[in-house]
């Protein structure tokens, strides 16, 4: 019985999410793709700032010569930190699911974000649960660059926005 209501409950919830335009249905599956984030370029004038903030040391993220200098071949070019990287991320789930919607974020840095380049924030929603009477969506996100494709990636937990939760 448990699991013919939960089936009940997910059915509802796809339909409910499907009407107000949340919800692909491809041949195979039943996805969500949360709206990426506006492109953003990544600007050094931020990461100089940020740097000063932190009391951060390190040239690699104010020194073009310094970043220039390394054996990496990135050329003149300043490093955005970690956390500035991960806000594109945090701010494409806040503006799907509101400004508290966060409950976890595990992220990984494969590759440097650069100044000057040009990201966009996208995710998926992997699965939909329900916990202590609050529904969760854990999603895979990611900070994607044109050509060199993931920057970023990870997974994030947040609150399903209630105005997506009307089962009916």
């Amino acid at each position: 019985e448990l699991e013919e209501l939960v089936q009940l409950i997910s059915l509802r919830v796809g339909r409910c999410l499907e009407r107000v335009g949340l919800l692909e249905q491809d041949a195979e599956q039943a996805w969500l793709e949360l709206d990426p984030a506006e492109e953003t370029c990544v600007s050094p004038e931020r990461m100089r700032t940020m740097a000063a903030l932190l009391r951060d040391p390190n040239p690699l993220h104010w020194d073009r010569n310094a970043v220039d200098g390394l054996p990496l071949g990135l050329g003149k070019r300043t490093i955005n930190q970690g956390p500035l990287g991960l806000s594109y991320v945090i701010n494409m789930l806040q503006a799907w699911g509101g400004a508290e919607c966060l409950r976890r974020i595990v992220m990984r840095f494969p590759q440097v974000v650069l100044d000057g380049e040009r990201v966009v924030a996208r995710g998926e929603i992997s699965l939909l649960r329900e916990e202590q009477g609050v529904w969760l969506a854990d999603c895979s996100v990611r900070l994607e660059h044109d050509d060199r494709g993931a920057l970023l990636e990870g997974t994030a937990t947040i609150v399903v926005p209630e105005t997506a939760i009307l089962i009916y």
